[in-house]
């Protein structure tokens, strides 16, 4: 078992391996460069060689070009030829190779269903995919913390729909409480929910949610890529990043810590970045430098793939170790600048101007530094990228159909669940408060038909005399009054009480 991955030949000539160490591979990474520069064949050959060391794979397919990992390539193919020759230019004997493959799609259609509960994404991250302000964000924690009091679970939108609904019906009461409920910002948080369904998120929500596990499998003693079909998902930027921090954070919170270990449990791929970190508020950016700073000891490298390094902020960066940068383009006052920057993040080679040679490297071509045995970044290096074992481009779609009908996921996610959660609950207490509240009514009818009847008895003892009836006065009399005076109290306030204490009562058992 080999102990590293070979990305390709470095130097002038470009006989000097390259190699990502695998007991540095959790020490993060960056793979970034302009658009079709070779950042998608770089995450293939990587992908490639996690798997063969037996390490599982999670990397989204921004284009739809990644899909071909799952097929061995061919001679038959167009550039059959030019990858032999750079295959012999760096001294690598090419085999091509097919790898396990599964393909996963938020929306079920290119893929095995994924989805996440309401509850386990969380107010933080739901407060960034729906664009929400600091005061909403609050009533939206507000909304989180009444769930785990009440015992209610909040698995996909309508349950947290139904909760919010009863968070403004109670919000005077939850104002004392907790802060200010403001029946305005509940109203923005539903119409941002229906931004959002609107946009297919909720498809994310529900259940059987996704199993950690399933993404950390193994067969015939090679890691699992697991492909998310992400062209139809970032039409929605948000949804696609938020999704991904999620699993990220998932990662964090559920893995045990395993120190050092010699090669990575999981590699996560965060393409698109940028999408990430545009706009985001302090307290997410923090989040994920927390989560990229501890990850590691729990055995999973995060690669992040974007145009420009300076899309990633500089804690962030800062944490990753090895990179492959492919060509920048400085057209621009700013692009220069970017570029200066970025030559400024490696160790010089006194060989060439680091700059100069990322303007200049071609398709397929890179400027690299990876970590050497004692952790140490090395100094870069011009190199010219391996090819792939694997297809280069994506399947046709029977052969996609074909392996999701061959996987062991296949029927595990399909059908949703839909078990009794704050929705059905909360709809639940509201029936029978309503039953209540009709029987309380149907009691109050009965006893104003009685008064009726009694004062019509007291007008057909009009003829008797009047000591009997000063007699009638002294009993019946008292009755008449008292429930009369029963009878106008379920009229009035006390009538009214009662409902609204069995309506109070209606969220609070369980």
């Amino acid at each position: 078992m080999t102990d590293h991955i070979f990305m390709g030949g470095g130097g002038d000539a470009y006989g000097a391996p390259q190699v990502l160490l695998l007991d540095k591979a959790n020490r993060h990474g960056l793979v970034a460069g302009a658009t079709g520069t070779g950042k998608t064949v770089t995450l293939q050959i990587m992908a490639e060689g996690f798997s063969a060391a037996g390490v599982p794979v999670f990397l989204s397919d921004v284009k739809g070009d990644l899909s071909g990992l799952a097929v061995a390539g061919s001679a038959d193919f167009k550039l059959h030829e030019p990858f032999m020759k750079r295959a012999g230019t760096i001294g690598l004997d090419l085999q091509y190779d097919s790898f396990p493959v599964t393909f996963w799609d938020l929306f079920g259609q290119q893929g095995h269903p994924i989805r996440a509960t309401v509850a386990e994404m969380g107010p933080l991250l739901l407060s960034r995919l729906m664009e929400l302000t600091d005061v909403q964000e609050g009533v939206l924690n507000v909304a989180f913390r009444v769930a785990d009091e009440e015992g209610l679970p909040l698995l996909d939108l309508k349950d947290l729909r139904a909760l919010l609904v009863w968070v403004g019906q109670n919000a005077k009461d939850l104002s004392l409480r907790y802060g200010n409920v403001a029946l305005s910002s509940i109203g923005a948080i539903q119409r941002q929910l229906l931004v959002l369904e609107n946009q297919g998120g909720d498809a994310l929500f529900g259940e059987p949610a996704l199993e950690l596990a399933d993404m950390m499998r193994k067969r015939d003693g090679r890691g699992e890529i697991n492909i998310l079909a992400a062209d139809q998902l970032m039409g929605s930027p948000r949804l696609y990043a938020t999704f991904l921090l999620w699993l990220l954070s998932e990662l964090f919170e559920e893995l045990p810590e395993v120190g050092n270990p010699d090669k990575p449990k999981l590699v996560f791929f965060f393409d698109e970045a940028h999408l990430l970190f545009d706009d985001a508020p302090k307290a997410l950016v923090d989040k994920v430098e927390q989560v990229a700073r501890l990850i590691r000891s729990k055995g999973v490298g995060v690669y992040f793939v974007t145009q420009n390094p300076g899309d990633i902020p500089d804690d962030v960066l800062g944490q990753l170790g090895n990179r492959v940068q492919h060509a920048l383009r400085a057209f621009t006052a700013k692009d220069r600048k970017e570029l200066k920057t970025a030559a400024e993040t490696y160790r010089d080679n006194p060989s060439f101007d680091t700059a100069t040679a990322i303007q200049e490297v071609g398709t397929g071509e890179a400027v690299t530094s990876f970590l050497d045995p004692k952790g140490i970044p090395k100094i870069v290096e011009r190199t010219l990228i391996r090819p792939p074992s694997s297809q280069l481009g994506p399947i046709d779609g029977p052969t996609r159909n074909a392996i999701m009908q061959a996987s062991d996921m296949a029927g595990k996610y399909d059908q949703t669940v839909d078990r009794d959660s704050a929705f059905e609950m909360l709809r639940k207490r509201a029936d029978a408060a309503a039953k209540a509240a009709e029987e309380a009514e149907a009691a109050e009818a009965l006893l104003e038909e009685k008064e009726r009847e009694f004062k019509a008895a007291r007008r057909y003892e009009g003829g008797r005399t009047s000591s009997r009836r000063s007699g009638g006065s002294s009993g019946s009399g008292f009755g008449g009054a008292l429930a009369s005076v029963v009878a106008k109290e379920l009229k009035g306030t006390t009538g009214r009480r009662l409902v609204r204490g069995i309506l109070g009562s209606l969220f609070k058992g369980r």
